[in-house]
């Protein structure tokens, strides 16, 4: 291979296609718009009065109906097309954020948190997929773009969310329906299609997954790693309001968690783009679990932002690795289906962690809550350093093969 072709192929890593550039457009309104999810809690404890660990609940209505649009998402990603999936997303989530915001019985409320998560959670498989259909070399700056963009958006919505809780929480509803209806036009104006949905019968993907141990081993060490993570964020605003902080104050410690990636996860491409993978998840787990920990054991908001930064740092090594690794993993013609599997981890931790860390506050307290996130950080990293070399092996080979 001549110094000329290598620099070539450089290059066309470092420049990342249209598509990428509109998909990150997707991310960045739809998470700019995403006023509700971060004030949900806070929604339910002190508008709709509840409890919470009945607010807990709610969130993990969101969570399971999000596990459910990962497999659903993957399924018609690799048979409707990548693209009408994700416009299926974007509506239904407009319509359940309406009919969520008008509930007011806890049954209704519970529906309705569920159906938005089936909606909500349709575009990541299939967005997730459509950046897999592009050459393995392009796949981890494709990414890390989604993910920065979207995490610049989540600043934006946690800032502006907790400015617009303090005034009442019914426009926060209806803004992120109309975000919702704008990232619909940009899939409609500027996302092609790039599975073809007429090439024949699909293979079934359960019988696959089954047989592949390594991926069913990374799907469990993740969802144990999006528990942690969701525990952290479901509990932040309970453990901050019990001691007096106002929403607005909370929403601009969380807009540091986007902020923090917005800054630092450009710089994070290149350090860590080439770096062991499974290393490099395993020490973002262990950040994850040490930021839960210390969010739980401090009192001030410096405490708190701290707590914030150190997640974040770990969120960052996993975005940079996560998608690229399940992308290395999946067959090409089951892409979406794997990433879907991929993808309801993180659902499955939303659906766990709210559970888990409200319950284990409630019932045992902020010490209590703070050791087991630190636990199960060091938990998670021996078990990802169990399967690094396997993941290594399988990684490399997929990677050969792709650019042949």
């Amino acid at each position: 291979m001549t110094v000329a072709t290598i620099t070539a192929e450089r290059t066309s890593a470092r420049r990342l296609p249209s598509l990428a550039w509109a998909l990150g457009a997707c991310h960045l309104v739809a998470r700019g718009g995403s006023f509700v999810q971060p004030m949900l809690v806070l929604y339910l404890t002190q508008d709709q009065r509840m409890t919470p660990a009945a607010a807990g609940a709610v969130v993990a209505a969101v969570g399971i109906g999000d596990f459910g649009s990962q497999l659903l998402g993957g399924w018609l990603g690799d048979r409707a097309g990548r693209r009408k999936t994700m416009l299926l997303g974007f509506l239904g989530t407009a319509i359940a954020l309406a009919a969520l915001g008008s509930a007011e019985a806890t049954p209704v409320i519970w529906g309705t948190a569920a159906g938005y998560g089936l909606a909500a959670g349709l575009f990541r498989p299939a967005g997730s997929a459509a950046v897999a259909d592009l050459p393995p070399e392009q796949r981890v700056r494709a990414y890390s773009l989604l993910y920065w963009a979207a995490n610049l958006g989540y600043a934006v919505a946690a800032t502006v969310s907790g400015v617009l809780a303090s005034r009442g929480y019914g426009l926060l509803f209806w803004l992120n329906a109309v975000a919702m209806l704008v990232a619909a036009l940009i899939v409609v104006a500027a996302v092609p299609e790039t599975c073809s949905t007429a090439s024949g019968p699909k293979r079934a993907l359960l019988p696959v997954l089954r047989a592949d141990r390594l991926m069913l081993a990374m799907t469990a060490i993740h969802v144990g790693c999006f528990t942690l993570l969701m525990e952290a964020f479901a509990t932040l605003p309970l453990l901050m309001t019990a001691q007096q902080f106002s929403s607005a104050t909370y929403g601009a410690v969380l807009a540091l968690n986007g902020l923090a990636i917005v800054v630092l996860q450009p710089l994070a491409v290149g350090v860590l783009a080439n770096r062991d993978r499974g290393t490099v998840l395993a020490i973002s787990m262990v950040l994850v679990g040490l930021g839960g920990g210390w969010a739980a054991l401090t009192h001030s908001i410096a405490g708190y932002a701290v707590a914030i930064l150190i997640v974040s740092l770990g969120q960052i090594g996993l975005a940079v690795q996560f998608g690229a690794t399940f992308a290395a993993l999946a067959p090409p013609d089951l892409r979406s289906g794997y990433l879907g599997v991929a993808s309801s981890a993180w659902s499955l931790g939303a659906v766990l962690g709210p559970i888990i860390g409200t319950a284990l506050l409630q019932q045992a307290g902020r010490t209590c809550l703070g050791v087991v996130a630190f636990a199960a950080g060091l938990l998670l990293f021996l078990a990802q350093q169990a399967v690094a070399g396997r993941l290594r092996v399988r990684s490399g080979q997929s990677t050969e093969k792709g650019t042949h």
